[in-house]
């Protein structure tokens, strides 16, 4: 029998075409500068991991970190410092949100390769989104002056309240850990809540609760921050992180080989 559709199996760049196509279809139809951008990013980065970036359930915990941010924090988020991020897919989602008013998002990555991918996604706000290239360890967050500092690879952090002793007392803090212990590049992953807030060491919460999906995700405040702690293996780390060194995710830590 005789595929109409494919008459023989398309290539990769023959779906990569495709999938440009559809989505400056999705863009066109829904008028959304985040479905431009990610059009953008398949027909300039077609390295780009975005099977893995912009799945269900990255996109999901990016949501449900966007509308945990508004109930706690507001409308106005001024200007933010997201560490470990990528392809700036989290700053995408909130600019695409018209609850929000952002002064501006700076995303840094310890990976040289994924800044132009973010600034592709991101360049409907190209006036107020910088992508960087950094070691977390190695930033003045003093001297940034950001309003609320975003980390959401928690987990690959050794000494989380020893990183959160570089911020300045008082700036806004949101934190996302997960308890997906069997990947091998979570070097701190927490059990529970309990113990992602006992970790963190936040003189207080100003967010805690545990959704209907049964992923956990918490804000505090001293230092403001909010915890999304995923239930065991629903949100693994997409990031692909060959060879040895620090990870390309931005967090700092030690992959092994």
């Amino acid at each position: 029998m005789t595929n109409t559709l494919f008459p023989s199996p398309p290539s990769a760049a023959d779906w990569r075409e495709s999938a440009f196509d559809l989505m400056r279809g999705v863009a066109a139809y829904s008028g959304s500068p985040l479905m431009s951008g990610l059009a953008a990013v398949l027909g300039k980065h077609p390295e780009a991991d975005l099977g893995n970036a912009f799945n269900h359930k990255q996109v999901g915990s990016k949501m449900w970190a966007r509308d945990a941010l508004h109930e706690t924090l507001g409308r106005s988020l001024g200007k933010i410092v997201l560490l470990g991020g990528w392809y700036g897919i989290l700053a995408a989602i909130l600019f695409d949100d018209s609850s929000f008013d952002i002064d501006h998002i700076a995303s840094y990555d310890i990976d040289p390769a994924v800044g132009s991918v973010a600034e592709t996604l991101n360049q409907a706000w190209a006036d107020r989104f910088s992508a960087l290239t950094a070691d977390m360890y190695a930033l003045d967050y003093a001297a940034l002056g950001a309003d609320l500092v975003i980390n959401t690879s928690c987990e690959h952090i050794a000494d989380l309240s020893a990183w959160l002793a570089l911020l300045p007392r008082g700036v806004r803090v949101m934190l996302q850990s997960n308890d997906y212990f069997s990947e091998p590049t979570h070097i701190n992953c927490v059990p529970n809540l309990d113990a992602f807030a006992a970790q963190a060491k936040l003189s207080r919460l100003d967010f805690f609760r545990q959704p209907e999906d049964e992923e956990i995700h918490p804000v505090h405040a001293d230092r403001v921050g909010l915890i999304n702690r995923g239930r065991r293996g629903s949100q693994p780390c997409a990031r692909r992180h060959p060879g040895r060194g620090r990870d390309p995710a931005g967090c700092g830590r030690r992959v092994q080989p």
